[in-house]
């Protein structure tokens, strides 16, 4: 079971590029048609420096670039089969656009037990940055792990 040690715990960076075909193709899979994500000048026209990025795309952007997809689990030494998705949050400080190189660093920022530890929230953070240093995001999703039941 996941404790308050794991608090504060940090996973390897990810470093993943924005690229027109990727962000094309998850752009199709959503249905997604407004011009500015497609259209650079459509783009430009809207006050971005190139076609920006919907805002759940950085969480399949650094999940398709891990090394090891979702690190915190085996770290964490948590069973797949017991993790249910909570809860997920997006917030952008600045513009993020086609061509931009991020780098993603995850940290564990909450454990809390609930239902009389039959399950447990863990938060988990991501501050995101692009290749001129600037924090462009910081991402956040709630993990819920349903625990073994005493025997």
């Amino acid at each position: 079971m996941v404790d308050q040690t794991a608090v504060g715990r940090t996973f390897t960076p990810v470093t993943a590029r924005v690229e027109p075909g990727r962000l094309r193709f998850f752009l199709d899979t959503l249905g997604e048609s407004n011009p500015i994500y497609r259209d650079e000048t459509a783009a430009q026209a809207a006050g971005f420096a190139a076609a920006p990025v919907p805002p759940t795309y950085l969480f399949c952007l650094e999940m398709m670039d891990a090394t090891v997809p979702f690190e915190f689990l085996t770290a964490l030494d948590i069973d797949l089969a017991r993790v249910l998705h909570g809860e997920q949050r997006f917030d952008y400080r600045a513009p993020v656009v086609v061509g931009d190189t991020l780098t993603f660093r995850p940290r564990v920022t909450s454990v809390t037990d609930k239902k009389g530890g039959a399950m447990t929230l863990i938060v988990v953070e991501t501050e995101v940055t692009n290749q001129d240093g600037v924090h462009v995001a910081d991402l956040s999703r709630t993990v819920v792990v349903r625990n073994a039941r005493p025997s």
